[in-house]
Parts: C-alpha cells; structure tokens; sequence
C-alpha cells in the first residue's frame, strides 16, 4: 500500500471543530440518510484496536425503531422505580420516552470482549470509545448535530441481558444524531495544553 497523502490542515481542522449537539438543538422529522450513518460506523470500524480483537459493536435505531428504544427505557426506568423505592418523577419518564423520537438515529455502543484475549478491559473500553471518536468526526464533518450519552439504561444491570451483554461486555451509552435546527456552530473551549503536558528531555 502505497503511503497516503494526508491534509494535515484539514485533520486539524475536523479534529478541533468536533462538537457535541443536544437534543433542544435537533431539527426533527428530517432524516439523515442511512448512507451517512455507515460512512459513520464503517470509520468507527477504523479505530485501534489490540491484537484486532475489534470490540466495538452498534445497534441502531431509527423510523420506528426510535420509539421502540423510547418506550423501552421509559418503561424500564418505572420499572426499576418501582422494584428499588425510589422515587418516580413523570419528567423523567417522559423525557426517556420522547427525546429517541427527536433524533434521525440513535446508536447503541456496546464493548465486547472476545475470551482469551488477554487484553486488558482498558484497552478495550479505550478501543471502543476511539471508534466513537471517529463516528463523531464523521458526523460533525458532514455538518450533523450529534452527542455520545451515558444515561438511561447505560449503567442499568436489568438491561445488560437485552443487550446480550455477558462478563466484562459493556453498554457504554448512546449515540444521537440528528440535523441541526440552526446553522450555528457552537463554540469551544480549552485549556492550553502546556499546563496538562510535562516534557522529560535528559
């Protein structure tokens, strides 16, 4: 394979220019295509990964499938009220059931682990959250409004079984994409890099 000929300008560019979008930022009922969304998860396939174990996995909602997910963590946030005593706020419930349907498509990140491996669980977690990082470079390339969010059934045990989550596999949260409802970009923030880098030359 010959060497490629990157635009470093551009990779920059991308790279810093990534930003997160929520859902009162959504433009509903107006799709992205389907053939953005695995351009997205085909670069997601891209990412590092040990000993190419590839641990990242997707499920994506969208159409109707959207709902589906909706009314699947509404019901199992009542659910897990109910069975632990804690508190059921309406909202919540609410919200759990109709931001989905705000979204074109909504992705679940999964880690998988293959057996035996004998990589370390960080490597995988780190593996799977870089090829969110290219699903994020992707979207934000074609313009899209989009988030990585770790609630709802995230971090919920009762939902690990209808993931087909087994062992060490994780639910690492959701991913949302949608077009924007505005042409402006938000802006970003940093601290400069030269207080969180020490340089050790001798």
């Amino acid at each position: 394979m010959q060497k490629p000929d990157f635009n470093t300008e551009e990779v920059t560019k991308i790279i810093r220019g990534r930003r997160s979008m929520f859902v009162a930022q959504f433009k509903e009922n107006d799709p992205v295509a389907d053939s953005i969304i695995e351009e997205m998860l085909e670069n997601a396939n891209w990412a590092p990964t040990h000993k190419l174990t590839q641990p990242w996995r997707f499920i994506v909602y969208t159409g109707e499938g959207l709902k589906k997910f909706g009314d699947y963590q509404a019901e199992m946030y009542k659910m897990r009220a109910e069975k632990n005593g804690t508190p059921f706020i309406e909202a919540t419930y609410q919200k759990f059931k109709e931001n989905p349907t705000k979204a074109s498509h909504v992705i679940a990140i999964l880690m998988k682990r293959t057996e035996g491996s004998g990589i370390p669980v960080m490597e995988e977690i780190a593996a799977t959250a870089m090829a969110v990082q290219n699903m994020y470079l992707t979207a934000c390339a074609h313009g899209l409004a989009c988030y990585w969010g770790t609630g709802g059934p995230t971090f919920w045990p009762e939902a690990r079984e209808d993931f087909g989550l087994e062992g060490e596999d994780m639910l690492m949260g959701f991913f949302y994409v949608a077009k924007p409802a505005t042409d402006n970009w938000p802006a970003g923030k940093r601290e400069p890099i030269a207080e969180k880098v020490n340089w050790v030359r001798e």
